[in-house]
């Protein structure tokens, strides 16, 4: 095999680290999904004297965490050139005229240290030139360059469709705005679930004294509850702790055993006061809310099909992983004080934080039982009451304007 040529299938983050350290003054790049975190790996070894960067600009990508406004925002901060096609999907990385990368891993942490990735590093004068003139001539047919003026307006979007949850008619109209190369692909599909997940909690609905029957449908729970656009907080204890980007499972009480059953999930976005506080109009359609008026609001939400006895039971979380399950009690194991019993961990909370080993627990067993059970449609919790958020079309729906 030529030796300035060689195939790579496992350790993407060495392979690139090693090609910043040795060629890095002029960068070029063509990948679909950027993320922040792998960005700011990527800038760590320094910054280029000429970097130019092709990527898609499909704001649906954006809305599902699958790539980051504030990922490009930092590469034009440090110097980058940035220009946005539909339907890439390719991904290639030139460094100077020496080096060149071409791989299926896009700049996500999920890629260089996790997935199955495959490609080749080369050297080669051929290759280099062929890659380079691929490069220029996409460059050539795209443009202009974006703005952070431009990513400014897109976050605008991004943030009402956001707060408004996860309703079809909201996001119907985030579509793909990079420029049309002539080349006509099917655009690809990624699940928003799980690639660079921080964060977690178990947030629970329902009282000790007022569990509910485990074969109440998941609809009817979720209806009651509002959690398809909301997390709801008690009086004077505002979330602050959950962060942009939170997953959030939501667990209800259960009766005959005593149990927490898990049966949803959604994405978070961190307490802002007024805007999350509970209006009069939301008190109006569930009155519980007076002393539970303190929201996280969600999106990407998704909820099992059929009764809450299909949910996960956060005692066999607890019962397999002990210590492991929750965030505080694992570290309190290491430090070797406080609390290491989970059972204690959650008592008189609203919420749990999980450990990662939680979380990849805890997702493995929602997924078998979507799986088996199925999903609530989306149409359906399209029907359901929605916040009405300014700036934004949200009229809810026959049951909302019932209670109104």
């Amino acid at each position: 095999m030529n030796k300035d040529f060689r195939f790579v299938d496992s350790g993407w983050d060495s392979v690139l680290n090693e090609a910043l350290q040795r060629n890095h003054a002029r960068l070029r790049i063509v990948c679909p999904f950027i993320k922040r975190r792998t960005t700011e790996r990527l800038l760590r070894l320094g910054k280029p004297d000429f970097f130019q960067v092709i990527t898609r600009y499909n704001l649906r990508d954006f809305y599902d965490s699958i790539s980051d406004t504030e990922a490009l925002r930092l590469l034009i901060e440090n110097g980058a050139q940035i220009r946005c096609v539909r339907n890439l999907h390719a991904k290639l990385y030139l460094f100077d005229e020496h080096r060149v990368i071409v791989t299926s891993a896009n700049l996500t942490e999920a890629a260089l240290l996790k997935n199955h990735e495959f490609g080749f590093v080369s050297e080669d004068s051929d290759i280099l030139d062929y890659c380079l003139k691929y490069f220029n001539n996409l460059w050539g047919r795209v443009g202009p360059d974006i703005t952070n003026e431009r990513l400014s307006k897109t976050e605008e979007i991004l943030s009402k469709s956001l707060v408004g949850g996860s309703r079809l008619s909201q996001i119907a109209g985030l579509g793909d705005e990079g420029v049309d190369a002539g080349i006509s692909i099917p655009p690809l599909v990624l699940p928003p679930w799980q690639e660079d997940v921080i964060q977690s909690f178990v947030k629970f609905f329902g009282e000790g004294d007022k569990r509910s029957d485990r074969s109440r449908s998941v609809l009817d729970e979720v209806r009651r509850s509002g959690c398809h656009w909301a997390c709801t907080y008690p009086k004077g204890k505002r979330p602050r702790q959950v962060k942009d980007g939170a997953v959030m499972f939501m667990g209800r009480l259960v009766k005959e055993p005593s149990d927490i059953l898990i049966y949803g999930r959604a994405v978070a976005m961190s307490y802002q006061e007024v805007r999350d506080d509970a209006s009069a109009a939301d008190i109006k359609i569930r009155d519980w809310k007076e002393k539970w008026p303190h929201y996280i609001r969600m999106h990407h939400t998704e909820f099992l099909a059929g009764s809450l006895a299909a949910g996960v039971s956060l005692n066999k979380l607890m019962d397999e992983l002990k210590s492991d399950a929750f965030a505080s009690t694992q570290r309190n194991l290491k430090k070797g004080e406080g609390n290491t019993d989970p059972r204690k961990a959650y008592m008189q909370q609203a919420a749990v934080e999980l450990s990662h080993q939680g979380i990849a627990w805890l997702n493995a067993k929602l997924e078998s039982a979507f799986a088996e059970h199925g999903r609530l449609a989306p149409a359906v919790i399209d029907q359901l009451d929605w916040p009405e958020i300014e700036g934004v079309t949200q009229r809810g729906s026959k049951e909302r304007d019932e209670n109104e």
